[in-house]
């Protein structure tokens, strides 16, 4: 460990913190903002970064020669619930200023309606036991604790790809708590000394793959098993409602903003919106990465189009759609980053209503409707929470749009499966997909 104290407390160890967050906030930190990390599930990551005093490498991986660096942000590792008594320590201790998370969006255990889904089995589990196997539970628990001894200001920030993601952090917080018996005091001090900004991150963070850790080591001359990489932009916005103090991200280009949505908007629904679109209409073409559905007649032209349908639903005052889908284009051309078509793919019911169903509600977009199908096509056997339901609706119905439409009331979407044209556009373009005709 390190001799610089945790004032940050993050949850989710993955790839994405430890090449963003973790990034900006050693930049600025002075060797005073040291973040004590939490893995909610992964025990390998865990040891390793224990192993390697938490010092881990970053390779920038762009035009020319990759650029690999030492990150010496991380104070800590610590496991979910092996460490459960540190977690809890660490959220009460006042020192503590900033709570940040990277956990995906089934992290949060959000119904399609946006409300705590009490039927989770974590969940219900944590409200019956008494006990935190998920984030939000541990975050409800230390919180008790940290307002009944002395209640120091916290901003707690959601760093996951969700609309208004302080907002949704914040209701299930409070849902669990009122669910486990909080008391008045408690709710009215979740809502005044704790602050809930929301926040707009990017940058291209692919999974670590063999050959990652020898490649890194080399450079370094020293063995790193635990090696990120990452293209060379990025991108961190925050709502500027802060409650305590908190290292100035700022000074390494972090845009502290009034409001978040525009960027938001724009980051969900045209970067992930046409990431996601990639990873189903590539894998039915039989590719592997991001890369690889750019060297396509169809890749480039998917981004453009998807940005033309898209812009009528995005503020006016955000970011310029065709000049943003330009630049994506040039990422995801990027052959340095292999970004795995079925890592993106992966919790498709999770992801899609963020990223295309709010468009779809709004305007007519051709490609959605392509992607889709693609998405459906995908549904026989997915990565998914909802896996076994969507698969078993390909028995349970004969034609494409009963499937189509069933796949869209399952993921929580009914105005958009009864909504004929759309479906029918959908189930049109299956046969198309199945067999790996890509068509823009």
């Amino acid at each position: 460990m390190t001799a610089m104290q945790p004032r940050v407390l993050h949850f989710g160890l993955g790839n994405f913190h430890r090449a963003h967050q973790a990034v900006y906030t050693e930049a600025v930190g002075n060797g005073e903002w040291g973040i004590a990390a939490v893995a909610p599930g992964n025990r390998e990551t865990v040891a390793k970064l224990r192993a390697q005093n938490c010092v881990y490498s970053v390779t920038v991986r762009g035009p020319g020669e990759p650029r690999v660096s030492l990150c010496r942000a991380l104070t800590e590792a610590n496991h979910l619930t092996d460490d459960a008594d540190r977690v809890e320590a660490l959220i009460t201790h006042p020192g503590t200023t900033v709570i940040t998370l990277t956990i995906t969006e089934k992290g949060y255990f959000r119904t399609p309606e946006g409300r705590l889904d009490t039927a989770a089995p974590e969940i219900a589990a944590d409200l019956a036991a008494g006990t935190a196997r998920t984030v939000i539970g541990a975050l409800v628990r230390g919180l008790t604790v940290r307002h009944l001894t002395g209640g120091a200001p916290l901003t707690v920030i959601s760093c996951d790809n969700m609309a208004a993601n302080g907002s949704a952090l914040h209701g299930v917080v409070r849902e669990f708590a009122e669910l486990s018996g909080a008391g008045d005091a408690f709710l009215q001090w979740l809502g005044t000394a704790v602050a809930w900004p929301s926040t707009v991150v990017d940058r291209i963070v692919p999974a670590t793959v063999p050959g990652d850790a020898d490649a890194a080591s080399a450079a370094l001359g020293v063995r790193d098993e635990v090696p990120v990489a990452a293209e060379p932009y990025r991108l961190w916005v925050l709502e500027d409602a802060f409650a305590a103090d908190r290292p100035r991200w700022e000074l390494d280009g972090a845009l502290i903003v009034p409001d978040v949505t525009p960027y938001q908007l724009t980051k969900l629904r045209l970067l992930n919106g046409s990431h996601s679109a990639l990873a189903y209409l590539g894998l039915a073409a039989g590719l592997q990465t991001v890369a690889d559905t750019m060297a396509t007649d169809w890749g480039p032209k998917l981004v453009r189009q998807l940005a033309d349908e898209v812009a009528p639903t995005l503020p006016t005052f955000g970011p310029n759609p065709a000049a943003y889908a330009d630049d994506l284009v040039t990422r995801f051309e990027n052959p340095s980053i292999r970004h795995s078509l079925r890592q993106i793919s992966a919790d498709g019911s999770r992801k899609l209503p963020e990223r295309w169903f709010g468009v779809l509600r709004e305007t007519r977009s051709p490609v959605l409707e392509l992607a889709l199908a693609a998405w459906v096509h995908a549904t026989r056997d997915a990565a998914d929470p909802l896996a076994t339901d969507l698969a078993r609706t390909w028995a349970e119905h004969r034609t494409a749009p009963e499937l189509v439409a069933a796949q869209l009331r399952l993921v929580g979407a009914p105005d958009l499966a009864d909504r004929a044209e759309l479906v029918r556009s959908v189930a049109e373009r299956l046969p198309a997909v199945h067999d790996g005709r890509i068509e823009v």
